[in-house]
Protein backbone atom coordinates (compact mmCIF):
# COMPACT_ATOMS: atom_id res chain seq x y z
CA UNK A 1 0.00 0.00 0.00
CA UNK A 2 0.78 3.97 -0.29
CA UNK A 3 2.69 5.57 2.30
CA UNK A 4 0.17 7.79 2.46
CA UNK A 5 -2.61 5.10 2.57
CA UNK A 6 -4.47 6.14 6.30
CA UNK A 7 -6.60 4.33 8.54
CA UNK A 8 -10.32 5.16 8.71
CA UNK A 9 -13.61 4.44 10.78
CA UNK A 10 -14.31 1.93 13.21
CA UNK A 11 -14.12 -1.19 11.16
CA UNK A 12 -10.17 0.23 11.36
CA UNK A 13 -10.34 -0.16 6.84
CA UNK A 14 -6.59 0.50 5.34
CA UNK A 15 -8.14 3.48 2.78
CA UNK A 16 -5.63 3.89 0.21
CA UNK A 17 -5.33 7.57 -0.56
CA UNK A 18 -3.41 7.61 -4.05
CA UNK A 19 -3.88 4.86 -6.98
CA UNK A 20 -0.35 3.51 -8.96
CA UNK A 21 -1.02 3.60 -12.62
CA UNK A 22 1.12 0.63 -14.53
CA UNK A 23 2.30 1.19 -18.37
CA UNK A 24 3.65 -1.71 -19.83
CA UNK A 25 4.44 -4.07 -17.31
CA UNK A 26 8.37 -5.41 -18.23
CA UNK A 27 8.71 -2.74 -19.98
CA UNK A 28 10.51 -0.16 -17.88
CA UNK A 29 13.66 0.04 -19.24
CA UNK A 30 12.79 1.55 -22.14
CA UNK A 31 9.93 3.18 -21.61
CA UNK A 32 11.55 6.24 -22.41
CA UNK A 33 12.25 5.01 -26.25
CA UNK A 34 8.28 3.82 -25.77
CA UNK A 35 6.83 7.60 -25.11
CA UNK A 36 8.31 8.68 -28.64
CA UNK A 37 5.45 7.05 -30.40
CA UNK A 38 2.68 7.75 -28.11
CA UNK A 39 4.08 11.19 -28.35
CA UNK A 40 3.87 11.30 -31.90
CA UNK A 41 0.70 9.50 -31.12
CA UNK A 42 -1.04 12.75 -29.45
CA UNK A 43 0.98 15.17 -31.35
CA UNK A 44 -0.31 13.95 -34.54
CA UNK A 45 -4.38 13.77 -32.78
CA UNK A 46 -3.93 17.32 -31.08
CA UNK A 47 -3.09 19.01 -34.30
CA UNK A 48 -5.28 17.11 -36.68
CA UNK A 49 -7.95 17.61 -34.97
CA UNK A 50 -6.95 20.98 -34.19
CA UNK A 51 -6.51 21.82 -37.80
CA UNK A 52 -10.16 20.26 -38.88
CA UNK A 53 -11.61 22.29 -36.60
CA UNK A 54 -9.74 25.36 -37.40
CA UNK A 55 -10.83 25.06 -41.06
CA UNK A 56 -14.70 24.23 -40.98
CA UNK A 57 -14.86 27.31 -38.25
CA UNK A 58 -12.87 29.84 -40.58
CA UNK A 59 -14.46 28.51 -44.06
CA UNK A 60 -18.27 29.80 -44.36
CA UNK A 61 -18.63 26.63 -47.50
CA UNK A 62 -17.99 24.26 -44.86
CA UNK A 63 -20.97 25.39 -42.39
CA UNK A 64 -23.10 22.46 -43.61
CA UNK A 65 -24.52 19.74 -41.66
CA UNK A 66 -21.70 17.38 -42.59
CA UNK A 67 -19.06 19.36 -41.57
CA UNK A 68 -20.36 20.08 -38.54
CA UNK A 69 -20.66 17.09 -37.24
CA UNK A 70 -17.46 16.18 -37.85
CA UNK A 71 -16.55 19.30 -36.10
CA UNK A 72 -18.40 17.22 -33.66
CA UNK A 73 -16.09 14.45 -33.82
CA UNK A 74 -12.84 16.63 -33.90
CA UNK A 75 -13.70 17.92 -30.56
CA UNK A 76 -14.39 14.54 -28.52
CA UNK A 77 -11.69 13.38 -29.84
CA UNK A 78 -9.14 16.13 -29.09
CA UNK A 79 -10.84 16.03 -25.30
CA UNK A 80 -9.98 11.96 -25.12
CA UNK A 81 -6.31 12.81 -26.56
CA UNK A 82 -6.60 15.83 -23.85
CA UNK A 83 -8.26 13.53 -20.89
CA UNK A 84 -5.28 10.17 -21.62
CA UNK A 85 -2.47 12.70 -22.57
CA UNK A 86 -1.08 13.69 -18.89
CA UNK A 87 -0.61 10.43 -17.05
CA UNK A 88 0.03 8.68 -20.05
CA UNK A 89 3.11 10.49 -20.65
CA UNK A 90 3.97 10.66 -17.13
CA UNK A 91 4.37 7.46 -17.05
CA UNK A 92 6.45 6.68 -19.96
CA UNK A 93 8.56 10.04 -19.39
CA UNK A 94 8.87 10.45 -15.30
CA UNK A 95 7.81 7.21 -14.00
CA UNK A 96 5.15 9.54 -12.26
CA UNK A 97 2.58 6.55 -11.15
CA UNK A 98 1.16 8.02 -8.34
CA UNK A 99 -2.52 9.70 -9.12
CA UNK A 100 -5.07 10.67 -6.42
CA UNK A 101 -8.87 9.13 -6.11
CA UNK A 102 -10.50 12.39 -7.23
CA UNK A 103 -8.10 12.83 -9.98
CA UNK A 104 -8.61 9.50 -11.41
CA UNK A 105 -12.43 10.15 -10.58
CA UNK A 106 -11.99 12.84 -12.81
CA UNK A 107 -10.29 10.92 -15.39
CA UNK A 108 -12.70 8.34 -15.86
CA UNK A 109 -15.62 10.29 -16.21
CA UNK A 110 -14.29 12.66 -18.66
CA UNK A 111 -12.88 9.26 -20.92
CA UNK A 112 -16.43 7.94 -20.70
CA UNK A 113 -18.28 10.55 -21.39
CA UNK A 114 -16.01 11.60 -24.56
CA UNK A 115 -16.41 8.24 -25.52
CA UNK A 116 -20.23 7.69 -25.55
CA UNK A 117 -20.79 11.33 -26.86
CA UNK A 118 -18.28 10.09 -29.78
CA UNK A 119 -20.51 7.16 -30.26
CA UNK A 120 -23.63 9.33 -30.39
CA UNK A 121 -21.60 11.60 -33.03
CA UNK A 122 -20.90 8.78 -35.50
CA UNK A 123 -25.08 7.92 -35.04
CA UNK A 124 -25.89 11.45 -36.02
CA UNK A 125 -22.91 11.20 -39.15
CA UNK A 126 -24.98 7.75 -40.12
CA UNK A 127 -28.22 10.13 -39.93
CA UNK A 128 -27.14 12.53 -41.51
CA UNK A 129 -25.70 9.82 -44.75
CA UNK A 130 -29.10 8.56 -44.81
CA UNK A 131 -30.92 11.46 -45.54
CA UNK A 132 -28.45 12.94 -47.86
CA UNK A 133 -28.90 9.73 -49.56
CA UNK A 134 -32.49 9.05 -49.55
CA UNK A 135 -33.92 12.38 -49.41
CA UNK A 136 -31.19 14.66 -51.07
CA UNK A 137 -33.78 17.40 -52.22
CA UNK A 138 -35.27 18.05 -48.92
CA UNK A 139 -31.71 17.40 -47.15
CA UNK A 140 -31.40 21.26 -46.29
CA UNK A 141 -34.75 21.81 -44.82
CA UNK A 142 -34.57 18.20 -42.83
CA UNK A 143 -31.37 19.01 -41.27
CA UNK A 144 -31.38 22.50 -39.99
CA UNK A 145 -28.88 24.50 -38.04
CA UNK A 146 -31.60 24.70 -35.13
CA UNK A 147 -32.37 20.87 -35.76
CA UNK A 148 -28.97 20.08 -35.18
CA UNK A 149 -27.90 22.03 -32.12
CA UNK A 150 -31.21 20.01 -30.69
CA UNK A 151 -29.79 16.71 -31.39
CA UNK A 152 -26.24 17.45 -30.59
CA UNK A 153 -27.75 18.98 -27.41
CA UNK A 154 -29.33 16.05 -26.16
CA UNK A 155 -26.65 13.65 -27.37
CA UNK A 156 -23.98 15.47 -25.35
CA UNK A 157 -26.83 16.15 -22.34
CA UNK A 158 -26.75 11.96 -22.76
CA UNK A 159 -23.38 11.36 -22.56
CA UNK A 160 -22.64 13.03 -19.97
CA UNK A 161 -25.72 12.65 -17.58
CA UNK A 162 -25.16 8.98 -17.72
CA UNK A 163 -21.46 9.44 -16.45
CA UNK A 164 -21.95 12.02 -13.66
CA UNK A 165 -23.07 9.19 -11.24
CA UNK A 166 -19.99 6.92 -11.35
CA UNK A 167 -17.68 9.19 -9.57
CA UNK A 168 -19.94 9.76 -6.81
CA UNK A 169 -20.90 5.96 -6.85
CA UNK A 170 -17.28 5.19 -6.90
CA UNK A 171 -16.24 7.89 -4.28
CA UNK A 172 -18.72 6.05 -1.31
CA UNK A 173 -16.53 3.10 -1.89
CA UNK A 174 -13.92 2.16 0.73
CA UNK A 175 -10.50 1.01 -1.37
CA UNK A 176 -8.80 -1.64 0.73
CA UNK A 177 -7.34 -3.95 -1.53
CA UNK A 178 -4.33 -3.73 -3.89
CA UNK A 179 -4.42 0.08 -5.76
CA UNK A 180 -2.59 -0.91 -8.98
CA UNK A 181 -4.45 -0.22 -12.01
CA UNK A 182 -3.24 -1.75 -14.91
CA UNK A 183 -3.36 0.88 -17.30
CA UNK A 184 -1.93 4.41 -17.85
CA UNK A 185 -5.49 5.96 -17.11
CA UNK A 186 -8.46 5.08 -15.23
CA UNK A 187 -11.62 3.37 -16.37
CA UNK A 188 -14.74 2.73 -14.02
CA UNK A 189 -14.87 -1.07 -15.02
CA UNK A 190 -10.85 -1.52 -12.85
CA UNK A 191 -11.25 1.38 -10.21
CA UNK A 192 -14.58 -0.25 -8.80
CA UNK A 193 -12.84 -4.09 -8.94
CA UNK A 194 -10.68 -2.53 -6.55
CA UNK A 195 -13.15 -1.55 -3.97
CA UNK A 196 -13.51 -4.02 -0.60
CA UNK A 197 -17.33 -3.16 -0.95
CA UNK A 198 -20.24 -4.55 -2.45
CA UNK A 199 -20.08 -3.04 -6.37
CA UNK A 200 -23.52 -4.56 -7.76
CA UNK A 201 -25.07 -1.27 -8.09
CA UNK A 202 -21.82 -0.02 -9.91
CA UNK A 203 -21.75 -3.43 -11.77
CA UNK A 204 -25.71 -3.33 -12.96
CA UNK A 205 -25.15 0.36 -13.78
CA UNK A 206 -22.01 0.74 -15.78
CA UNK A 207 -23.55 -2.31 -17.85
CA UNK A 208 -27.24 -0.40 -18.31
CA UNK A 209 -25.01 2.68 -19.27
CA UNK A 210 -23.25 0.82 -21.79
CA UNK A 211 -26.37 -0.60 -23.59
CA UNK A 212 -27.81 2.34 -23.10
CA UNK A 213 -25.40 4.41 -25.45
CA UNK A 214 -22.68 2.45 -27.28
CA UNK A 215 -24.85 -1.10 -28.17
CA UNK A 216 -27.94 1.32 -28.84
CA UNK A 217 -26.28 3.71 -31.20
CA UNK A 218 -23.74 0.68 -33.04
CA UNK A 219 -27.34 -0.70 -33.55
CA UNK A 220 -29.27 1.82 -35.07
CA UNK A 221 -25.71 3.11 -37.58
CA UNK A 222 -26.31 -0.50 -38.57
CA UNK A 223 -29.55 0.26 -39.68
CA UNK A 224 -28.86 3.09 -41.18
CA UNK A 225 -26.66 1.53 -43.39
CA UNK A 226 -29.36 -1.23 -43.99
CA UNK A 227 -31.91 1.38 -45.06
CA UNK A 228 -28.84 3.33 -47.19
CA UNK A 229 -27.67 0.30 -49.22
CA UNK A 230 -31.46 -0.08 -50.04
CA UNK A 231 -31.59 2.84 -51.51
CA UNK A 232 -28.93 2.66 -53.22
CA UNK A 233 -29.75 -0.85 -54.73
CA UNK A 234 -32.78 1.09 -55.62
CA UNK A 235 -31.18 3.53 -58.19
CA UNK A 236 -30.38 2.69 -61.76
CA UNK A 237 -27.42 4.07 -62.99
CA UNK A 238 -24.45 2.14 -61.69
CA UNK A 239 -22.23 5.48 -61.54
CA UNK A 240 -24.52 7.02 -58.78
CA UNK A 241 -24.42 3.98 -57.01
CA UNK A 242 -21.10 4.43 -56.69
CA UNK A 243 -20.85 8.00 -56.06
CA UNK A 244 -23.65 7.74 -53.34
CA UNK A 245 -21.66 4.78 -51.63
CA UNK A 246 -17.84 6.76 -51.97
CA UNK A 247 -19.84 9.61 -49.85
CA UNK A 248 -20.10 6.95 -46.79
CA UNK A 249 -16.64 5.68 -46.96
CA UNK A 250 -15.00 8.31 -44.32
CA UNK A 251 -17.86 7.22 -41.80
CA UNK A 252 -17.45 3.89 -42.50
CA UNK A 253 -13.52 3.87 -41.39
CA UNK A 254 -14.60 6.20 -38.52
CA UNK A 255 -17.31 3.42 -37.45
CA UNK A 256 -14.95 0.85 -37.77
CA UNK A 257 -11.91 2.67 -36.13
CA UNK A 258 -14.18 3.34 -33.14
CA UNK A 259 -16.00 -0.01 -32.58
CA UNK A 260 -13.96 -2.69 -33.39
CA UNK A 261 -11.20 -1.92 -31.14
CA UNK A 262 -14.05 -1.86 -28.39
CA UNK A 263 -15.22 -4.69 -29.63
CA UNK A 264 -12.26 -6.72 -29.11
CA UNK A 265 -10.86 -5.38 -25.91
CA UNK A 266 -14.39 -6.05 -24.35
CA UNK A 267 -14.29 -10.01 -25.95
CA UNK A 268 -10.93 -10.12 -24.38
CA UNK A 269 -11.46 -8.92 -20.93
CA UNK A 270 -14.45 -11.10 -20.60
CA UNK A 271 -13.16 -14.36 -22.69
CA UNK A 272 -9.31 -14.10 -22.43
CA UNK A 273 -7.07 -16.47 -19.93
CA UNK A 274 -4.68 -14.75 -17.73
CA UNK A 275 -2.11 -14.62 -20.31
CA UNK A 276 -3.22 -12.40 -21.57
CA UNK A 277 -2.97 -8.70 -19.68
CA UNK A 278 -0.40 -7.78 -22.17
CA UNK A 279 -2.77 -7.91 -24.85
CA UNK A 280 -5.57 -6.26 -23.24
CA UNK A 281 -3.06 -3.22 -22.15
CA UNK A 282 -2.30 -2.33 -26.14
CA UNK A 283 -5.59 -3.11 -26.90
CA UNK A 284 -6.90 -0.60 -24.33
CA UNK A 285 -4.47 1.84 -25.81
CA UNK A 286 -5.26 1.18 -29.87
CA UNK A 287 -9.13 2.08 -28.41
CA UNK A 288 -8.30 5.24 -27.10
CA UNK A 289 -5.22 6.81 -29.33
CA UNK A 290 -5.75 5.25 -33.05
CA UNK A 291 -9.86 6.32 -33.50
CA UNK A 292 -8.19 10.43 -32.67
CA UNK A 293 -5.41 9.96 -34.91
CA UNK A 294 -6.62 8.17 -37.53
CA UNK A 295 -9.84 10.69 -37.84
CA UNK A 296 -8.33 13.34 -39.26
CA UNK A 297 -6.67 11.69 -41.80
CA UNK A 298 -9.03 9.89 -43.18
CA UNK A 299 -11.22 12.60 -43.57
CA UNK A 300 -8.92 15.26 -45.08
CA UNK A 301 -7.48 12.56 -47.73
CA UNK A 302 -11.39 11.01 -48.28
CA UNK A 303 -13.37 14.58 -48.60
CA UNK A 304 -11.69 16.74 -51.55
CA UNK A 305 -13.61 19.54 -50.62
CA UNK A 306 -12.24 19.71 -47.11
CA UNK A 307 -8.82 18.33 -47.95
CA UNK A 308 -8.45 21.69 -50.63
CA UNK A 309 -9.59 24.03 -48.12
CA UNK A 310 -6.50 22.43 -45.87
CA UNK A 311 -4.11 22.45 -48.84
CA UNK A 312 -5.59 26.51 -49.41
CA UNK A 313 -4.39 27.61 -46.19
CA UNK A 314 -0.97 25.67 -45.38
CA UNK A 315 -0.03 27.54 -49.02
CA UNK A 316 -1.59 31.27 -47.72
Amino acid sequence: MSKSSKLLGPARYIISAVFLLTGIPGQEDVYFWISIPFFLMYAISVVGNSVILFIIKTDPSLHEPMYIFLSMLAVTDLGLSIATMPTTLGIFLFNAREISLDACFAQLFFIHSLSYIESSVLLLMAFDRFVAISNPLRYASILTLPRIAKMVFVFVLRGVAVVFPLPFLLKRFQYCQANVISRSYCLHTEVMKMACSDIRVNSIYGLFVTVFTVVLDSLLIFLSYVMILKTVLSIASYAECVRALSTCVSHLCAVLLFYTPGIGLSIVQRFGNSSSPLLQILMGYVYLLVPPMMNPIVYSLKSKHLRARIIRAFKK
